[in-house]
């Protein structure tokens, strides 16, 4: 009897992406006002365009920030470096629109001395916030936001190092998935696209070549390709004009690729710019080292975490999980571990995962979750 197959897609978009480009000047905003003052709020937006970036957002710090400096910097680094990118970190225009953090928001978040501690702190808004984990690969993700991550992190790697010199930053691929349709167990590649921006001269012909042989073939493991695997790299023919001067860019629209690639759901809240007492951010962190200490423990092959909050309030108003089947003991116990273990008041979070310091710059690109060095990818051995 043959397998029904089901396909499953997720997408990742390069560090050059009009939106992410927005996204690395809101975190490196936000670690530069924590690298001197551990304490500060930002709330921080972004836009750009052909030849300009709009700063705007709620800020309270004691930090000075060179906001135009710090912009021009992040776009450096990127690679838009060069007048015929449209897009150029010499000559960007960085307008700033900068106001205080709201009283009625800073009144919520700075509660009064409570009998514990952990209570002084309430979450910055409502809101509800997911976490997950599953079995499918080492890092306890889905297989198909890594392989995608993969795939981008791999174009900008052989873009700086000049292997492949005529790309440019702005790029994307996206990867399918077949899954068993009965049991969920991944089994191979169907469809990988990728788009990367090239020079001008450059031949399809060449960039085809070239990605499939420094990009897919380093970082697909060949057991997941099989004959049919089919992949469409440009499949426009032509990627010229991209980054800010192709599209315009904002933050918090990759928030999918920020995440589980699709996998769960999204409350709906962005990370970028946003300092911890934000739960749309540190919540978001908080369920995936939840979730990922849950399937760690051999409790369930895949676990998906809601977490909501009323404004002002340290306590959340609700946490509940879904484990699919997978749950090697009850889902009533798991949650009642879950809340043995762990303490989702947003002072505690923030200590937990030491989410005062200047660490979001690593965080901006390739995902959120999943990657080495970061607190909430650690596990916690559950008592």
């Amino acid at each position: 009897m043959s397998r029904k197959i089901k396909l499953f897609t997720s997408e990742s978009v390069c560090e050059g992406h009009p939106d992410k480009v927005c996204d690395a000047i809101a975190d490196a905003i936000l670690d530069e006002a924590l690298s001197g003052d551990a304490d500060s709020r930002i709330a921080c937006e972004v836009a750009c365009t052909t030849g300009m970036v709009l700063v705007m957002g709620e800020f309270n710090t004691t930090k000075y920030i060179d906001i135009p400096g710090v912009a021009r910097r992040v776009i450096k680094e990127i690679g838009y470096n060069r007048p015929e990118y449209g897009f150029d970190c010499n000559t960007v225009a960085v307008l700033t629109y900068i106001n205080q953090q709201s009283e009625d928001i800073a009144m919520g978040v700075d509660k009064a001395a409570q009998s514990d501690e952990l209570d002084n702190i309430g979450a910055g808004d409502q809101g509800m916030m997911f976490g997950y984990a599953c079995n499918e690969t080492p890092q306890l993700m889905p297989l198909p936001i890594t392989l995608a991550h993969a795939l981008t992190s791999q174009l900008a790697s052989v873009r700086k190092s000049g292997q492949i010199g005529y790309l440019r930053p702005d790029g994307k691929a996206q990867v399918s998935i077949a899954y068993d349709e009965e049991t969920s167990e991944p089994l191979y590649v169907d469809t990988i696209v990728i788009s990367a921006q090239h020079d001008p001269e450059t031949s399809l012909g060449q960039i085809k070549k070239d990605i499939k042989a420094l990009v897919v073939d380093k970082v697909i493991d060949k057991k997941l390709l099989t004959k049919d695997t089919k992949y469409f790299i440009n499949p426009t023919g032509r990627f010229v004009k991209g980054g800010p001067h192709g599209d315009s860019g904002l933050t918090g629209r990759k928030i999918i690729v920020d995440t589980y690639g699709g996998s769960c759901p999204h409350g709906g809240g962005a990370f970028s710019g946003k300092d911890a007492t934000k739960v749309d951010r540190s919540a978001a962190y908080y369920g995936r080292f939840v979730c990922k200490s849950v399937v760690a423990a051999g409790l369930c092959d895949r676990i998906q975490l809601q977490v909501a909050y009323a404004i002002g309030e340290a306590q959340p108003v609700s946490i509940s999980i879904e484990t699919f089947g997978t749950e090697k003991v009850s889902k009533d116990e798991i949650l009642k571990r879950i809340k043995d273990n762990f303490d989702f008041r947003p002072k505690s979070i923030i200590r937990q995962l030491g989410l005062t310091s200047p660490i979001y710059s690593k965080t901006t690109n390739y995902g959120h979750f999943g990657k080495d060095g970061l607190a909430w990818e650690r596990v916690e051995k559950l008592k």
